[in-house]
This record gives structure tokens, sequence and C-alpha cells, in this order.
């Protein structure tokens, strides 16, 4: 019975964001009763939650929780500073590590290169998602409703002159992100400071977090990024793949100049 109560759970979780019982029978080929039992006791556990407009199923709050619990002893800051170490060797650019917590970019870690012109950031810190390389990447990997929530909540203020702060700008260019791998924040939460992002996926494709480079405009010129990118690509998809991403790889970084 635990086996066919997983199944569920991975149904629901690599499907999603919901399905009804009929298409979860055949699915599963189990029977609709047994599936109808099983939906049950998962959702007496909170572990799934049924539609009540529609009668539909979807994953319940209980695995949020879980999942907090699992990502904490999981220590995502540990695991990367390895592969941030090796980045700022690479790029000889500060590289940051950080996630998005209560609609926002949180900077868990950060390493700085011996150069004399450094960023202002620090660990601990709070960003705005919509003109960050690490929030606009965290945000591509996201269900649009999602992405609609947070903005919603928390606006698209602007910061500077190329700040994006428009739903349809935005959404135009979180759909370039996604295609290319990487997100590039072009001055656009702080002037003189560009930005090159990638995203750490988890096992069901959703971030954990993200990785970045951050350097002057003048020191990260923008047909420099795509060299810049293929190294930040590559530590964010090495840690995806030690945290249990099986997905699709990376788009192949096409060294070419980059126009505003």
């Amino acid at each position: 019975m635990l086996d066919r109560a997983l199944a569920i759970i991975d149904t629901l979780a690599g499907e999603g964001p919901d399905a009804s019982l009929m298409e979860l029978s055949e699915k599963l080929h189990l029977h609709k009763s047994t599936v109808h039992r099983l939906l049950m006791i998962l959702e007496r556990h909170r572990i799934v939650e049924r539609q009540p407009h529609t009668g539909r199923y979807q994953l319940g709050l209980r695995l949020f929780e879980l999942g907090s619990v699992a990502i904490a002893r999981f220590n995502i800051r540990e695991r990367a500073r390895l592969h941030l170490q090796r980045l700022v060797l690479e790029v000889d650019e500060t590289v940051h590590l950080c996630v998005l917590d209560a609609g926002e970019v949180l900077y868990l870690d950060k390493i700085e290169p011996s150069r004399s012109v450094r960023m202002a950031s620090r660990i601990g810190r709070r960003n705005a998602v919509h003109c960050s390389a690490v929030g606009k990447v965290m945000l591509a990997h996201l269900p649009e409703r999602e992405v609609d929530q947070i903005l919603e909540q928390r606006g698209l203020p602007r910061l500077t002159s190329k700040t994006i702060v428009t739903m349809a700008d935005l959404k135009a260019d979180l759909k370039i992100t996604l295609k290319r791998g990487y997100a590039i924040d072009n001055e656009e939460a702080e002037e003189g400071l560009r930005c090159v992002g990638a995203a750490i996926l988890g096992r069901n494709g959703r971030p954990l977090g993200a990785i970045s480079t951050s350097a002057p405009s003048f020191r990260l010129p923008l047909d420099k990024v795509p060299m810049v990118a293929a190294a930040v690509c590559a530590a964010a998809r090495a840690l995806s793949e030690e945290s249990g991403y099986r997905g699709a790889s990376q788009p192949e970084i096409r060294i070419e100049s980059h126009t505003v």
C-alpha cells in the first residue's frame, strides 16, 4: 500500500499541478476504488488536498513542511561551498549563493576574489526578485501562478533606469531566461553592476536556490556574459545533479554578443 501511495505522490509531483481521480487511476493502472481509498488517507494527513470547486487533487502543504525540514538538513550552503570556490577562481569575480524566501532573494553565501573593486553585498541581505539575476532565474523555473502571486505581493519597484517594471516585460524576460539557461541583471538593481545567475534545481525541477556572478559593468561587458554564464551554469548544474535533479540538461551556452 505504501508503494501505491508514494506512486500517487510522485504522479502529482511529476504531472502537476493537479489530477482527477480518473486520471490517477489510469496513470497508475489501479482501480478507482483503490486510488480513492489511498487519496482519503493522504488527504487526512494533509499530504494531498482535494480542490472543493473541481474535485481534483494536488499536493498538500504537509509536503512543503517536510520539504523545508529536508532542505534544512540538506544544508545547501555547505554543499555549494566547493562549487562557489571553484567558480570564483574561474571567473575572478564575486559569486553568491541565494534562495527564494517569502518572495524575496536571500543571500546565503558570498565569496570574493582578490580585486580592488568589490561588491557591497553581504550574507543575510535581501533583494527584490524582479531585478536580480538570481531572482529572475528562480522565477523562470516556477509555475506562472506562483510568479504572479509573488509579483502581486512584492510589486515591481523601479530601482534604476533599466529596471523591468511591467509584468509583460518581465514575463518576456523570464521566457528568454528559461530558454537560454541563465538570467542577466543588466544594471537593473544597481547602476554600474551586472550579474549572471543560474538556478539550482531539485529532484522535481523546482529551484532550490541560485548561483550568480556579479561584477562592475566595465569588467563584465555584454560580450563577455556568455563565457561567464557557461561557468555559472556548470556550477549550478553540478549542484543540481547532487540535489537529485535528473531533468533535461542546460541549453548550450553560445559565445555571442548580447544586446540591450
